[in-house]
């Protein structure tokens, strides 16, 4: 799509505003990009560019800034392997709660950015469940988690009953059930559905209804550290709508979840930027993101959530060497 000198004039116009913040005027590409070119040419290409949408005139200055296009071409295609030398705070083995906690404001603190870190994901088991009577078609479902952790769900079956054929279905589960997935159970309660009698077999299908999911919002957690760095984002100063609405993305977290859930499907280092679509919804922000392993198993994904104008290169490092010692702390490792 583009010459080698027109690729060389944008990769020098976004690598330049990254680092000044300023829009890049022709003058200043004449001398940075160390071609022989007369301004009059450069501001032809740039020109050029603007046209293909990679570069933009903001109103207040002659110069020009990145778009979002100009960002993703960068990128994927111009960004180069420089490794910069930065020290790692030790991330030891411990609680899963504290390496994802303590992975979050490593990757805040590196990258002065937001670090943001989807807790592991783990198998949908239960270790006992039980069933207690309310009232009238009005049941507690009582969740005991693998690690113990315990979670309530009310439910409201159709039929009314008894307290022992709550623990005649509560003691048939734990003895056939505790242990599996919520996957292998809906699998086998399929098989053994006939062999059931009709009460048992209908709070086994509620069970497993709220069971599994009880167990996806408890791995449904994602921790984020150092929103307030981007208070002191010069890109943020003239418009705090886009930072309200980051503020809200953090808060809620639902799209988080759902950007993060993308990542986690794909390999190596992933960037979104803002402007691109509807999984970042704040045009001045980019997602930096990677997978985190447990013996050699995706389970999670961790980021860092910045400007669109940051130093890509150095956040690819931050992310990539952070989900290696997530890996090797989840897996035990030193």
């Amino acid at each position: 799509m583009l010459d080698d000198r027109a690729r060389l004039l944008l990769k020098t116009l976004v690598e330049r505003y990254i680092a000044d913040g300023q829009p890049v005027g022709s003058r200043t590409l004449s001398r940075t990009a160390g071609l022989e070119l007369s301004p009059a040419t450069i501001r032809n290409v740039m020109s050029d560019l603007e046209e293909l949408g990679l570069i933009a005139s903001p109103h207040t200055s002659a110069g020009r800034i990145p778009t979002a296009r100009g960002y993703r071409l960068f990128v994927d295609t111009m960004l180069t392997s420089r490794r910069e030398p930065f020290t790692t705070p030790p991330l030891s083995p411990d609680q899963p709660q504290k390496v994802i906690a303590n992975a979050a404001h490593m990757l805040s603190n590196l990258s002065h950015f937001v670090g943001v870190v989807m807790a592991p994901r783990r198998p949908s088991v239960f270790r006992h469940l039980e069933f207690m009577r309310l009232s009238d078609r009005r049941l507690l479902v009582i969740i005991v988690s693998p690690d113990g952790d315990v979670q309530n769900r009310v439910i409201f079956p159709e039929t009314d009953y008894t307290p022992s054929q709550l623990v005649e279905a509560s003691n048939y589960i734990n003895t056939h059930f505790a242990g599996l997935s919520i996957e292998q159970v809906r699998d086998r309660l399929q098989s053994e559905m006939e062999k059931l009698r009709g009460e048992i077999a209908a709070l086994m299908q509620a069970a497993v209804v709220v069971s599994s999911e009880v167990l996806t919002e408890a791995q449904d957690e994602v921790v984020v550290a150092g929103e307030r760095n981007l208070l002191s984002v010069s890109d943020f100063s003239s418009d705090m709508g886009q930072l309200r609405r980051a503020f809200d993305m953090f808060e809620q977290k639902a799209q988080l979840m759902r950007l993060l859930d993308v990542s986690s499907k794909a390999e190596g280092v992933r960037i979104f930027i803002g402007g691109e679509s509807q999984l970042v919804p704040v045009e001045e922000l980019s997602v930096v993101s990677a997978n985190y392993e447990v013996d050699g198993q995706v389970v999670g994904t961790l980021g860092v959530i910045g400007p669109t104008r940051m130093p890509y290169e150095r956040m690819i490092q931050i992310v990539d060497i952070t989900s290696r010692l997530v890996s090797n702390a989840l897996s035990g490792r030193k």
